[in-house]
């Protein structure tokens, strides 16, 4: 599936080739913070696939399997785009918040569940607004 995507304020913008088979709702410690939620919606994007617009904001971090984990960001206005592993990945997680087609991405898979709020689960009793 062919999708395309901005941060907030349009610096930055993608195109991607991706499996919506392979969408993954995150619950990781890191997610949680990084995304100011309990949870992050990516899919992998093989490098090859993905084509950005603008220069995104490098962050990097020790992941717990030792392995360098480099995530970016809009420096302008803090939307986060994608994160990979290691010095030559293979594929990058392009976080979908900012994907125009994301309401047609629905999570296939969730990974991380230890480190999920207790209530991230069962939000059909909390009322909508």
């Amino acid at each position: 599936m062919k999708i395309d995507g901005a941060c907030h304020c349009g610096n930055i913008r993608y195109e991607a080739e991706i499996n919506p088979d392979y969408v993954v709702l995150c619950h990781c410690t890191d997610c949680q913070a990084m995304s100011g939620s309990a949870y992050r919606v990516n899919v992998p994007v093989l490098v090859e696939k993905l084509t950005l617009k603008g220069e995104p904001k490098r962050y990097m971090k020790t992941g717990s399997s030792g392995a360098r984990v480099t995530t970016t960001f809009c420096e302008s206005c803090g939307s986060p785009i994608h994160s990979w592993s290691g010095d030559n990945p293979r594929f990058f997680n392009l976080r979908l918040g900012s994907a125009r087609q994301r309401a047609q991405l629905t999570p296939k898979r969730q990974g991380f569940c230890s480190s999920a709020m207790p209530w991230a689960f069962d939000l059909g009793e909390v009322p909508r607004v």
